[in-house]
């Protein structure tokens, strides 16, 4: 084929949309006053200095979502979020399989010199996040009972803060002044990628959504909150699917790229099929 031809079918062939950021407060967010239009730092792989908590929005190409959509909490120790491997990278991973992804960027409690917590800031980055999407659900695409929570490391800890939350925490408040307050932030199934180990409740709740974990046996941060959460999953009656690698300590981010071993560098497939067997993506070829 000759190259003009191609670049012009490349021209012309149906594209993604480019991403969309969208702040979790259009008028900023309530605690970060003091640092309001303050500029994000970002190198290389990182970015930090979040205090306009967003999520950006990647879409399937057109013709192809099929509703389900899930936000992306990338993790990097609540100093920085690893925003390129665990926030682009699985977001990409998605689209190709019809879901709409949303990268969350939440602010950082462990950056020197943060005022934020974990528990309070970060987690209600990620309340304010489930609730501003489900919120939006016709104006995204999407179906706002196919929304899920995805977290890698310090971001599985949020996931798992939030998934496995009573009902107190999760419900919406009817008569809150901002109608985004209103909605309901549990998802409707979660992902733990190599989870933190703050983000272990005392009990998992029954109405926990379904969830599948995966991590590197010889992962010393965060191999035993994997096995620790699918203990009380059980205990709970929750359905849930655990992948625990013999190799491949912590931040096998995709796999593809950051490991050779067949199963851990592939293991995004297996993440596939539980999809799948869930109902919430088509069988893939």
């Amino acid at each position: 084929m000759k190259a003009w031809f191609a670049a012009l079918l490349l021209a012309f062939a149906p594209q993604a949309s480019a991403p969309e950021r969208v702040p979790l407060w259009p008028g900023g967010a309530p605690g970060s006053e003091a640092h309001r239009g303050e500029a994000e730092v970002a190198q290389d792989y990182w970015v930090n200095n979040i205090h306009d908590p967003s999520v950006t929005i990647y879409r399937p190409e057109p013709g192809k979502a099929n509703g389900t959509a899930v936000v992306i909490a990338p993790g990097g120790g609540h100093r920085l979020l690893v925003i390129t491997a665990e926030g682009e990278a699985p977001a990409k991973y998605f689209t190709k399989l019809g879901v709409t992804a949303f990268v969350l960027r939440y602010r950082l409690a462990r950056q020197e010199g943060s005022t934020y917590t974990i528990e309070g800031t970060a987690r209600g980055d990620t309340l304010r996040a489930m609730r501003l999407v489900r919120a939006r659900a016709k104006d995204f695409g999407i179906d706002p009972d196919k929304l899920g929570l995805m977290g890698f490391s310090a971001g599985g800890e949020l996931v798992s803060m939030v998934a496995n939350a009573d009902a107190a925490t999760l419900d919406g408040k009817p008569g809150a002044a901002d109608p985004i307050e209103r909605v309901s932030a549990r998802p409707d199934f979660q992902i733990l990628v190599y989870p933190g180990p703050l983000g272990i409740p005392p009990v998992i709740p029954k109405t926990a959504p379904q969830a599948f974990l995966v991590a590197a046996s010889d992962d010393e941060c965060c191999s035993a909150p994997v096995l620790e959460l699918v203990g009380k999953l059980r205990a709970a009656g929750v359905p849930n699917e655990v992948h625990l690698f013999a190799r491949g300590g912590h931040a096998f981010n995709m796999g593809v790229g950051r490991t050779e071993r067949p199963g851990l560098k592939y293991w995004p497939n297996r993440l596939t099929d539980w999809l799948v067997d869930s109902g919430l993506v088509p069988p893939q070829p």
